[in-house]
């Protein structure tokens, strides 16, 4: 497989794990608005969770943005992944910002019910 071949794999692949845990998130907000917690959220949770921990190993880089670093040299903060760059580059921020909103709502919720 060709570099730009590589580069292209990694970056659909990145960009369809970027699209699960998205969903994931919104789902633990919207469970949390919504007054519908389940064992799903919870399971939501921990895999946000897990990802945080990946990538506090990773010093805040996704393993696969290390992976296509081999094969770019890009400065841009898309350059591995299929996000406009302004949203690439401001990503950990907005939906880690979510992500905790939506858990101190399914916490509340959890807790006065």
């Amino acid at each position: 497989m060709k570099p730009e071949e590589k580069l292209l794999t990694i970056k659909l692949i990145h960009t369809i794990i970027w699209v699960f845990f998205v969903t994931i998130i919104f789902y633990v907000l919207y469970s949390g608005i919504a007054n519908d917690v389940t064992i799903y959220t919870w399971i939501a949770i921990a895999l946000v969770i897990g990802e945080g921990f990946t990538l506090l190993i990773f010093k805040m880089f996704c393993p696969l943005t290390l992976m296509a670093r081999k094969y770019s040299n890009s400065e841009k903060d898309n350059f591995d992944i299929f996000l406009p760059n302004w949203l690439a580059k401001h990503n950990k921020l907005i939906f880690t910002t979510i992500f905790v909103a939506g858990v101190i709502i399914v916490i509340y919720r959890s807790l006065i019910n």
